[in-house]
């Protein structure tokens, strides 16, 4: 028997295959180095694997409804479109990320581990820190922009409440103090949830869900009954038609909205490897996700089809039409849905990943919660509000971005789990050294390639729209690199794609081996 067989034969004897092709670690086994391995990182025991469908229909309704995915509609309407472009783009849109996030999410639940180790088997036990730094960087931004968006919320509602004396104070950097309190007590909030673990989460997040449902939908029917109907908006025409006008915006606005939850198909490994079975996984992300999105982007329409009939002009933030309501009880009501809303999509979306992405660089030193800290800091230090204050720079440039590099790595994860790996791997040799992740000094310089060469064709085009003669974004209006502009606003599609065919083009020869 040769070396190499007989390091087959060993890796394998590590592990065990249930019955429904679920895999742990043999009983015995122990992944004793603190430089790849802690308690956070560690596959996730069987008998602790109990998220039902539910479980996860659950986290994406918590997770769609929020600020963010309210205004996603809007943001399309300002682009020009009208209310059924706009929800016909957002469900197109997540039809799509449907597809990479239930493939990467069949890696959780089989072997039980997070993203950032999954992640291990095609860039090498060390590189694949470069994916989740990506990522985690990524999801600190995410984590500030939601987290000043709760604060928003308490700040703006709470001055129902107290009068106008909160929302008048002295400013502080240009902004009342009171908003910066209001921030701060919010971002606290977060933090003492998540440091309590990925249970407590599943809890937040299963009352969470129909709590801001019932929020959405009274919010609905307040406007109704104000408006007698819905207004004008739904009769408002296209500003672009469906011709080439149409098709210019909708191609790159498909881009980020797909950019937007492109975030979670690389990590939703973080929560499926908690996961009962495949199905309940897979059944749960399929009735939750494009379907709570695509619901809620008509919700938002109506919303504010209504405050247009009520106040003679469309009020897109729901945080500023719930300071609409003269009653002080709903104003409580609607800070209270706010902040739910807002903490279960902040929590679930922006902190774990990122924590468990540190922990993954440094785990001697840096477990969960730790991680989970690190990340509330630097997504305070970011200044978050600029990205999201022009729909140009937010959807274009920061979504844009972000998808085409996130694209990048989905595909080298899909292309070596199915393609080279065809879904089997040796949990054991994740957390090692000299074992078949190991490459080249921790490193595969194949999937290296393949995330530069990706990377560049996905975003090297990057480029600032031009609004009668002012440039909306910091990217030169002919792209970065101008011959690479045609591509850029199909930058998630470009960066999966590419960074897929080659990498299984290079992995060809090692998946004969194998």
């Amino acid at each position: 028997m040769s070396a190499r067989e007989n390091t087959l034969t060993e890796s394998s004897a590590l592990q065990q295959v249930y019955p429904d092709g679920r895999v742990a670690l043999a009983e015995g086994v122990v992944l004793d180095d603190p430089r790849f391995a802690n308690g956070d990182l560690a596959p996730v025991p069987v008998e602790r694997r109990t998220w039902r469908t539910y479980n996860y229909l659950s986290l994406w309704v918590g997770m769609a409804h929020c600020i963010p995915s309210w205004t996603l509609a809007s943001g399309l309407v300002a682009l020009g479109m009208d209310w059924k472009q706009a929800v016909l783009t957002i469900a197109l849109a997540n039809l799509i990320v449907l597809v990479p996030m239930l493939l990467t999410g069949h890696a959780g639940t089989k072997y039980g581990i997070p993203f950032p180790v999954f992640a291990r088997a095609s860039f090498g036990v060390r590189g694949a820190n470069l994916p989740a730094m990506v990522r985690a960087a990524v999801a600190c931004c995410w984590f500030g922009i939601q987290t000043w968006i709760g604060g928003e919320g308490i700040y703006l509602l709470a001055g129902k409440v107290l009068g106008k004396d909160w929302l008048t104070t002295s400013l502080v950097f240009g902004t009342p103090w009171t908003q910066w309190l209001s921030f701060l007590l919010f971002w606290l909030l977060e933090i003492a949830v998540i440091t309590r673990g990925m249970e407590t989460l599943r809890r937040v997040e299963n009352w969470a869900a129909p709590l801001v449902i019932v929020g959405a939908l009274v919010l609905l029917g307040f406007m109704a009954s104000k408006a007698g109907g819905f207004g004008p908006l739904l009769d408002q025409p296209s500003q672009l038609g469906w011709g080439s006008g149409f098709w210019k915006v909708f191609f790159p606005s498909l881009m980020g909205m797909i950019g937007f939850w492109s975030t979670l198909s690389l990590n939703i490994p973080d929560f499926t490897r908690f996961g009962g079975s495949q199905r309940a996984q897979i059944r749960g992300q399929a009735l939750g996700l494009p379907t709570t999105m695509t619901l809620f982007a008509v919700l938002s329409v109506l919303v504010t089809s209504g405050s247009q009939a009520v106040y003679g002009e469309p009020i897109w933030d729901p945080i500023a039409l719930s300071t609409k309501m003269s009653n002080v009880v709903g104003a409580l009501f609607a800070l209270l849905i706010v902040m739910v809303a807002t903490l279960s999509v902040n929590i679930a979306a922006n902190v774990v990943s990122p924590a468990y992405d540190l922990s993954n660089l440094l785990p001697r030193f840096i477990n969960f919660r730790t991680g989970a800290l690190i990340t509330g800091v630097v997504g305070i230090a970011i200044l978050p509000w600029k990205l999201i204050a022009n729909p140009h720079v937010y959807i274009f440039t920061w979504l844009g971005i972000v998808g085409g590099l996130l694209g990048t790595v989905a595909g080298i994860l899909i292309a070596d789990y199915w393609f080279i790996r065809r879904t089997r791997l040796e949990l054991a040799d994740l957390y090692r050294r000299e074992g078949r992740y190991w490459y080249t000094g921790g490193w595969n310089l194949r999937a290296v390639l393949a995330f530069l060469v990706g990377g560049l064709l996905a975003v090297g085009g990057s480029y600032s729209t031009v609004v009668k003669g002012v440039k909306q974004g910091p990217f030169p209006a002919d792209g970065i690199i101008p011959f690479l502009k045609p591509l850029a606003d199909y930058g998630w599609a470009i960066g999966l794609a590419s960074a897929f065919v080659l990498y299984a083009a290079l992995g060809i020869g090692r998946r004969q081996a194998d």
